[in-house]
């Protein structure tokens, strides 16, 4: 990172009230650390989840001192009066939401979990952010937004277009960071992977010929930091990365790194792709209007505009997820994303 950089985060960040989402999770707090650095007037720790936050916290307080302005909030970006509550309290200047449900096999078991959990919240929290003069919103999205095949792929495309929605009417930047998986997060394959080793094996790879973009969680926290200080409103940021990893590279790179020879000392298992899951994955899809930053580090994109419709359809999606019809929620939200 450059001091420009460093400072076009630092102008935005100081003296700033932060709320971030999902606070306790692999983004959530690496992002939480990267902010205490810029001096925000104060850090809100949100999540549903207490023991995560609370780690986090000391961790803070262990580093800087108690003096530091940080304080929690265990609450659900489901429920929308307890949002109202929180940001009537603090009055944020800038959202970072990076809660939502990640994993894509579960989540196609799951459909109205995964809009209850992220189509909904993201749509009241861009509308709370508005009534209440928020700065800049910040929403995380994934790779697996573009051209969704999965239940979870599909969600977070959603969000993506109600971030477009809302970044067309004025006041409020909103904002979307898309990344890849994110390497060591909880859930990644890599954390799999070393577990599998240390017991012996097999390492489980799902097919031969499978691959994934990647990003280390320091990446993605000054990815999202970077997004907030220069982005406009409506803008996409998606990390430029090199080609996309083999997932059976990774797992016989991870073996030999161990001390082991692969299909050897530990064997290597093909058990076929999951439902949902893609056998590779995009950064960005045909109708996005994509450029390199100057630094060559970003690519900047654009989505088009959202249907006529959308909004409309948008909250008869949520509705269904709310009755649990599962089924008319999964014909809706592949209708809602795909390309017309």
């Amino acid at each position: 990172m450059t001091d420009i950089q460093t400072n076009s985060v630092r102008k935005v960040i100081e003296n700033s009230v932060c709320l971030v989402t999902g606070a306790g999770g692999t983004i959530g707090s690496q992002l939480c650390r990267q902010i205490i650095d810029y001096s925000p007037k104060k850090l809100i720790l949100l999540d549903i989840c207490e023991n995560g936050v609370y780690e986090l916290q000391q961790e803070i307080f262990f580093k800087h001192g108690m003096h530091v302005p940080v304080t929690i909030e265990i609450a659900s970006v489901r429920d929308r009066d307890k949002m109202e509550i929180i940001f009537e309290r603090y009055l944020p200047d800038i959202v970072f939401h990076t809660a939502a449900h990640k994993h894509v096999p579960l989540m196609e078991h799951c459909a109205e979990e995964a809009v209850k959990n992220n189509v909904a919240p993201t749509l009241n929290l861009a509308e709370t952010s508005i009534k209440y003069n928020v700065k800049r919103f910040i929403l995380i999205s994934t790779d697996k937004a573009v051209n969704p095949l999965s239940v979870m792929g599909a969600t977070k495309r959603c969000c993506e277009m109600i971030i477009k929605y809302f970044a067309s009417q004025g006041g409020c930047s909103f904002i979307t960071v898309r990344m890849g998986n994110v390497l060591g997060s909880s859930g990644s394959v890599a954390v799999l992977f070393k577990k599998q080793i240390e017991s012996g094996g097999p390492v489980t790879v799902t097919h031969p010929d499978v691959s994934r973009y990647f990003i280390t969680i320091p990446q993605s926290a000054w990815l999202i930091l970077k997004a907030a200080a220069n982005a406009d409103s409506g803008q996409i940021y998606i990390p430029k990365m090199d080609k996309p990893v083999k997932i059976l590279d990774l797992a016989e790179t991870m073996i030999r790194d161990s001390g082991f020879q692969p299909y050897k000392d530990i064997d290597i298992k093909f058990t076929g792709l999951r439902e949902g899951e893609k056998l590779h994955e995009q950064l960005f899809q045909s109708s996005e209007y994509t450029e390199l930053c100057q630094d060559n580090s970003v690519y900047i994109g654009q989505l088009p505009q959202v249907p006529k419709n959308f909004m409309r359809d948008l909250k008869s999606l949520i509705q269904l997820a709310q009755r649990n019809d599962s089924l008319a929620v999964v014909n809706l939200l592949h209708d809602l994303v795909s390309e017309k």
